[in-house]
C-alpha cells in the first residue's frame, strides 16, 4: 500500500526568522488580490513569493511569475534565509487553531509519499478536479521543480502506533513554536531519528491514503512525473519526482474539521423561484423557522448536524423564515442522479443539492453556474448575502464527516465539487519539497 519516505525538507532558517508569522503565508487558493498585497508588505522573506508570485504586464512564457518564484527559493537558499536540511527527516506540525470559542489541534505529519495512479487505490480522492487550477501548479511545479504545499490527505491508525511515536516526539523542544494569522498557533519539529522513521514507515506500509485536500496538487504531481520520466528515458523509481510532499493526518484526529460549502444561487427567473416553494413539496417535507426566532443559528445548526435524515436548510423563498427541507424518500429522486454514481454518492446531502434542487428544480445547468453559484462556509454569512441581493438563495449543508469521505472513495466514487472545506487550511511556507536533488 501507501510508501511514505524522509526528504531533506527545506525550512526557514530558525537562527534568522524568529517568528514564522510574519513569512507563512495561505494557500494560493484562498488569497485574495488584497491579501497577497497584504502579505507583501508583511516580510520581504514572506512565502507569498513563492507560493503566489504577482503577474506582471511583461511577462513572457519564459519570464513570469513563476520563474520569479523558482529564482527567490534559489535566492533565499543562498541567503541563508531557507536551508535544507542535511539528514533525512520526517516533520511534525501542530496546528491549533480556534472554531466558535473552542480550541482544537490538528497533528499533521510531513512525509514524501510515493505517487501512484488512481486506478491502484493506494492513493484514494473524493472529488474531481478543474483544468485552470492544475494547469496553474503544474506550471509552478515545472519552474521550481519542488513541491512548495502539502496535499492534506488522512490515514487510519487503528492500533495508534503512530499516534504514539509522535506523542513522544512532541514531548522535545519545537524547531519553531509560534503564533500565527487569526489567533493560530504552531509548533514544528524535525524527526529524524532513524528508528522512528522506519516504523512509522512500516505502519502505514499496508494502509491506503486519503487525500483531503490537494488533488490539484497531486494531480499536477502526477503529470509532471510522467513528463519527467519521458525526458528520462530510464527510472528507477527513486527519483524523488517519484514522490509528492504530504501532510498526514489521522483520521480520527479532533483537530480534523470539514466545514460544508453552503450554495449560494443567482440567475434564476422570477417565474422559476415563484414555482420553487412548491416544487419542493412534491419531494420533500418543509418546514418554516422564523429568522428572528431566538438562537436560530443554533437551532439550524442542531437541525444539520444532528440528524440521520437527507436535510438541508434554505433561505430566500422569503425573507422571514429559513425552510427546513427534508428529503424522506430518496428513491422519489433517484432518476434526477446521474447513474454511474454508486448508491452511496446518491444519499449524499450535497448530491441531492446539487442534482435535484440546482439542476432539476431550479434549472441551474452546469454552464450557468460559473457566474451564478458561490459558496460560504459561514451560515450566517450566507444568510446576509442573500439579504443584502448579492444572490437570491441560499442552500445550507450539514458538513461531511470523515467516514463518509473514506466510505466513497472505498467506493472508487467521487463527490460532487465543493463538498468539503477543510478548515483551516495548511499554511503553506513550513516545508518544502526537492524534487530534482535529494
Amino acid at each position: 500500500m501507501a510508501e511514505i519516505r524522509p526528504f531533506k525538507g527545506i525550512h526557514y532558517n530558525e537562527a534568522l526568522i524568529r517568528d514564522l508569522t510574519d513569512v507563512i503565508c495561505p494557500p494560493y487558493d484562498i488569497i485574495s488580490p488584497q491579501q497577497r498585497e497584504d502579505l507583501y508588505e508583511k516580510s520581504q522573506y514572506n512565502y507569498i513569493r513563492i507560493e503566489f508570485e504577482r503577474e506582471l504586464p511583461q511577462d513572457t512564457s519564459t519570464v513570469n511569475r513563476y520563474t520569479r518564484s523558482a529564482e527567490t527559493l534559489k535566492t533565499w537558499l543562498s541567503e541563508g534565509i531557507l536551508k535544507q536540511d542535511d539528514k533525512p527527516a520526517l516533520y511534525l506540525h501542530d496546528h491549533y487553531f480556534t472554531r466558535r470559542d473552542r480550541e482544537y489541534r490538528r497533528r499533521n505529519l510531513f512525509a514524501r509519499v510515493r505517487l501512484e495512479e488512481w486506478d491502484k487505490m493506494i492513493v484514494r480522492p473524493h472529488e474531481g478536479t478543474l483544468s485552470d487550477a492544475k494547469s496553474d501548479r503544474l506550471s509552478l511545479l515545472f519552474a521550481m521543480n519542488a513541491n512548495t504545499s502539502p496535499v492534506l490527505s488522512m490515514y487510519q491508525d487503528n492500533g495508534r502506533q503512530i499516534t504514539s511515536l509522535l506523542d513522544e516526539e512532541s514531548k522535545r523542544q519545537p524547531l519553531f513554536r509560534t503564533a500565527g494569522n487569526n489567533g493560530e498557533r504552531h509548533d514544528f519539529w524535525v524527526i529524524d531519528n532513524p528508528d522512528v522513521i522506519r516504523k512509522i514507515e512500516a505502519a502505514l506500509e499496508n494502509r491506503p491514503i486519503y487525500i483531503a485536500d490537494g488533488h490539484h496538487r497531486y494531480e499536477s504531481a502526477l503529470n509532471y512525473r510522467n513528463e519527467q520520466r519521458k525526458n528520462a528515458g530510464e527510472s528507477t523509481g527513486e527519483e524523488p519526482y517519484n514522490f509528492v510532499m504530504m501532510s498526514l493526518v489521522e483520521f480520527s484526529d479532533p483537530g480534523l474539521l470539514i466545514l460544508a460549502p453552503h450554495r449560494l444561487v443567482r440567475g434564476i427567473p422570477k417565474a422559476t423561484l415563484s414555482g420553487f416553494a412548491s416544487k419542493l413539496k412534491s419531494f420533500f417535507s418543509v418546514e418554516a423557522l422564523p429568522l428572528k426566532s431566538p438562537d436560530v443559528w443554533a437551532r439550524v445548526g442542531d437541525l444539520l448536524v444532528y440528524t440521520q435524515k437527507m436535510r438541508m436548510v434554505i433561505f430566500g423563498i422569503d425573507l422571514d423564515n429559513l425552510y427546513v427541507v427534508t428529503l424522506d424518500d430518496p428513491a422519489a429522486v433517484s432518476t434526477m442522479m446521474p447513474y454511474f454514481h454508486s448508491e452511496l454518492y446518491k444519499k449524499l446531502d450535497v448530491s441531492v443539492v446539487d442534482h435535484v434542487i440546482l439542476e432539476n428544480l431550479l434549472e441551474l445547468s452546469r454552464e450557468k453556474e460559473k457566474n451564478n453559484l458561490d459558496y460560504s462556509y459561514e451560515m450566517a454569512d450566507a444568510v446576509q448575502r442573500v439579504l443584502r441581493q448579492e444572490f437570491q438563495l441560499a442552500i445550507l449543508l450539514s458538513p461531511v464527516k470523515p467516514e463518509m469521505i473514506k466510505e466513497i472513495s472505498d467506493n472508487r466514487d467521487k463527490m460532487p465539487r465543493k463538498s468539503t472545506y477543510f478548515y483551516p487550511k495548511c499554511p503553506s511556507g513550513m516545508i518544502v519539497n526537492r524534487l530534482d536533488t535529494d
